[in-house]
């Protein structure tokens, strides 16, 4: 911290020496134009020889000029013209100097008239306007040559290799091109705009063409030598970006981004708003759309517990349920560092919210119990899980003891608790499993939907989603940090591929699905088409601006134990029933006897903890659907 205060210190003096050069260096330059200009006119008057200039003229304008320049010294100084920054010199700062300018030509006449000799009128006016172009002149400069840098007017003069394409040729690409132009730590070409817009086509905009459409940018990114698009049409759909998107990676160019309406709103067009294209614009599926007012009912006022608080979807349900005003949000971690930052963030933002952060593992009976007791949770998000299938593979025991027994603890406290409604965060992989991860969380489902049988007050409930976007230990940040270290990018295989949805869409389900939910049921939501895993590691590899195969490499590693070429979101004798929002639909449970599961589950319970080594095939018995396989390291 004392490092950081001495910086910014030192930046500080830096700052104000650097001003006090600026200033003293204008002080000078303006007191020589000021003696200069008038002098230099009356020699030209008297057709360049000073022995025919009258004396009575040249002891005038020897004895009136020093007062002259403290005259117009001071009223620079009084319009700030002292404390401009040159490199943003606008149409303000000329008015202030056309104005110090006049004031200071007025003055002059009526000081040689009133007290000395009255000089002849082309010493006024081509005096004053001498003057006038030299102090403005020097203030724009700095302006007028990073202007036509940006233009190319002086080619020879432009340090940058980056040739620039806007695409939107309205306000806010506007305001992109005269931030390049403005700031001295931006370097690149603004070389055209791009519009979808006809009537914009073959026009000029502040000195830069409008060269055409998105159809067009392929072969215009060859012409100019573009190197970095920048996508600057905030108001566009997410289809409408996806299209412009899929044209962009077709070039070798990187790909920035203007993220969306809000950013106009708060005013935060800028350079500084960018960001690289994210995933979501090359999925370009709508979000799902919640049905406010029924989350809110049933949150609203309440407390509520999630478990696995501070993980990927614990976070952000604890974002959303803070954001629909619960009484109370209890956030239950074993992880403390992740537990701490979404406390903290939510004490914050929603300070109406009593949040309370508590460390602790659903495997501790104990302090589940204690949590229930003390607390008294109306509504509990059971999200704490072991989620990563290499790791689990090499870990059986210990993915059955957190995520089937953790659940079994947490739910069967719920109901005994008499909690309102227990939802159970699942996943795609519990169908037709063939990992012990899946196999866990397909138990999970059987563990929850045996509560939901014999609970008379609670409502259990499950959401089975695919791959979540950006969350922890997921393939596509693994991608992005293979990219700036420059790869390999590494696919397992050539033809896998998922199912994807973002950590909010993931939540909406989530809490839309505690509304819907009367007992029991397995919410599934519509994700559209599966994505490539390759096809998906090779657009971030175009949008990063890289050429696949000859700045970076995709190298393909073979499935891992346990790992499927696609996974399903349903299994057969599920089926499926609609629900009031189109993308969400609910599946059948399946039947099974509860009391011999529950047997089973104890023998289960007693295996694991002795470290078994076959447990795989204990859990077999119980998940019929689950075929284990060992997954050869080829292609």
């Amino acid at each position: 911290m004392q490092k950081d205060n001495r910086k910014e210190t030192n930046k500080k003096k830096e700052g104000i020496q650097h001003w006090m050069k600026v200033s003293a260096f204008l002080l000078v330059y303006d007191i020589l134009i000021m003696n200069l200009s008038y002098g230099f006119t009356l020699y030209l008057r008297f057709d360049m020889h000073f022995g025919a200039i009258p004396a009575t003229y040249m002891h005038t304008w020897a004895e009136y000029i020093p007062i002259h320049t403290v005259c117009t010294v001071l009223l620079l100084y009084f319009f700030r013209l002292y404390r401009s920054m040159w490199r943003f010199a606008s149409f303000d700062e000329l008015e202030r100097t056309t104005a110090v300018s006049l004031v200071s030509g007025i003055l002059h006449v009526i000081g040689t008239c009133l007290f000395f000799e009255r000089m002849p009128v082309s010493y006024y006016f081509y005096g004053w306007l001498l003057m006038y172009v030299g102090i403005t002149a020097i203030r724009f400069s700095y302006r007028f040559i990073r202007a036509f840098r940006g233009r190319e007017y002086f080619k020879g003069l432009s340090v940058s290799e980056e040739n620039i394409m806007i695409v939107g040729a309205g306000e806010s690409g506007r305001e992109i091109l005269r931030e390049y132009r403005k700031s001295d730590k931006l370097k690149g070409n603004v070389k055209c705009f791009i519009d979808d817009n006809e009537n914009k086509r073959n026009r000029i905009l502040e000195g830069v063409p409008i060269l055409g459409n998105r159809y067009d940018i392929p072969h215009i990114v060859k012409e100019q030598e573009i190197n970095k698009i920048i996508i600057a049409i905030p108001s566009a759909t997410k289809e409408e970006r996806k299209a412009i998107v899929n044209v962009c990676k077709e070039t070798a160019c990187k790909v920035l981004i203007l993220p969306g309406m809000y950013q106009l709103a708060k005013g935060e067009v800028s350079v500084s708003a960018l960001r690289p294209v994210s995933v979501e614009e090359l999925l370009g599926r709508d979000s799902i759309k919640m049905d406010v007012q029924e989350v809110s009912d049933y949150i609203r006022g309440k407390i509520v517990l999630v478990t696995g608080g501070g993980g990927s979807i614990g976070s952000e349900l604890c974002r959303q349920i803070a954001r629909y005003q619960a009484k109370t949000l209890i956030i239950f971690d074993i992880y403390e560092n992740n537990a701490y930052e979404i406390e903290q963030e939510l004490k914050r933002r929603h300070a109406e919210v009593e949040v309370i952060a508590i460390i602790g593992s659903v495997r501790d009976i104990g302090c589940l119990e204690r949590i229930f007791t003390l607390y008294k949770p109306e509504i509990v998000f059971h999200a704490a899980a072991h989620k990563h299938v290499p790791l689990m593979e090499t870990s059986p025991n210990e993915a059955i003891k957190n995520n089937v027994f953790g659940t079994f603890n947490t739910a069967r406290l719920a109901k005994e608790n008499h909690v309102e409604k227990f939802v159970l965060i699942s996943t795609d992989k519990a169908v037709n499993p063939t990992n012990i991860m899946g196999a866990s969380k397909r138990l999970c489902e059987m563990v929850v939907q045996t509560m939901a049988r014999k609970s008379d007050y609670t409502k259990f409930a499950m959401v089975r989603f695919g791959n979540v976007l950006g969350s922890n230990g997921s393939v596509i940040p693994l991608f992005k940090k293979q990219i700036e270290e420059g790869g390999p990018v590494t696919v397992t295989h050539p033809d896998i591929i998922r199912y994807f949805m973002t950590i909010p869409e993931a939540v909406s389900l989530v809490l839309t699905a505690g509304s819907y939910a009367k007992g029991g049921e397995i919410f599934i939501l519509d994700m559209g088409e599966p994505v490539k895993i390759a096809e998906l590691a090779k657009n971030l590899i175009k949008l990063s601006g890289l050429r696949l195969g000859e700045d970076i490499e995709i190298e393909y590693t073979g499935l891992r134990p346990g790992e499927k070429l696609y996974e399903e979101l349903l299994m057969e004798e599920e089926g499926l029933k609609k629900t009031p929002n189109n993308l969400i639909f609910i599946g059948k449970p399946i039947e099974f006897d509860d009391n011999k599961f529950l047997l089973e589950l104890a023998e289960l319970k007693s295996a694991c903890y002795h470290e078994v080594d076959n447990i795989r095939e204990k859990v077999q018995a119980l998940v019929p659907t689950y075929h284990p396989k060992k997954t050869e390291n080829t292609i």
